[in-house]
């Protein structure tokens, strides 16, 4: 692993601060019973990418407007709980004066629901970079070099931390050093996908995170 040199910090939402993956992996295997695209394991294929991108796969406006109805709904009943160590690894950087942004795929309603549920977890970030904000979806880098703009830092210098491979690969595209969480997929599943690869935060401060 290359010498880093620290000064930002990037970070996806669902599968690493947030343990709602598997909540939507059930939404979303619901919704391809119902109406198939015939992608092989598509709640899975889809994880990382914006909802835009995720209905650009059905045939009518009709169904798209379905879907996009039942998920504003689902996000606005879910439960969102932060994984064991995440918000107190945020308080860490924000202690060493190292900003933060997040780079979501998720729209701006559904991120008021989060931060309605986990207050605190707002002024974590310096900036917010949604699903809306950005005109390519993960795997692109678009979302995490806006982010990395948007708090005054080179990609080179900021960790990006993702769970799915849209995202790692996003966050390798940016430039960025990649910290894979084994959440979504098991830790086979991510090696040669990222510099970095841990379980949860709890388990990791910074200090060794940056021996790794």
């Amino acid at each position: 692993m290359r010498d880093i040199d620290l000064t930002g910090a990037l970070f996806d939402l669902d599968g690493v601060i947030l343990d709602t993956e598997n909540i939507y992996t059930e939404f979303w295997a619901e919704i391809e019973k119902e109406f198939p695209t015939g992608i092989p394991n598509f709640p899975i294929a889809i994880k990382g990418t914006t909802l835009p991108t995720i209905l650009s796969n059905y045939p009518t406006n009709e169904i798209k407007d379905e879907i996009s109805r039942r998920l504003k709904n689902f996000q606005a009943n879910m439960p969102y709980r932060a994984f064991p160590g995440a918000i107190e690894f945020l308080e860490e950087l924000m202690s060493r004066n190292i900003p933060a942004a997040l780079v979501t795929s998720s729209d701006d309603q559904k991120m008021s629901c989060v931060f309605k549920t986990i207050p605190q977890l707002k002024d974590k970030f310096v900036t917010v970079i949604d699903g809306s904000m950005v005109s390519n979806s993960k795997p692109h880098p678009e979302g995490y070099l806006r982010a990395a703009k948007a708090i005054n830092r080179r990609p080179e210098n900021c960790f990006v931390f993702e769970d799915s491979l849209q995202g790692l690969a996003a966050g390798r595209a940016s430039g960025a050093t990649v910290v894979a969480l084994a959440t979504t997929y098991p830790r086979e599943n991510l090696e040669g996908l990222a510099d970095i690869i841990i379980e949860l935060f709890s388990d990791n401060t910074l200090e060794t995170l940056l021996s790794l």
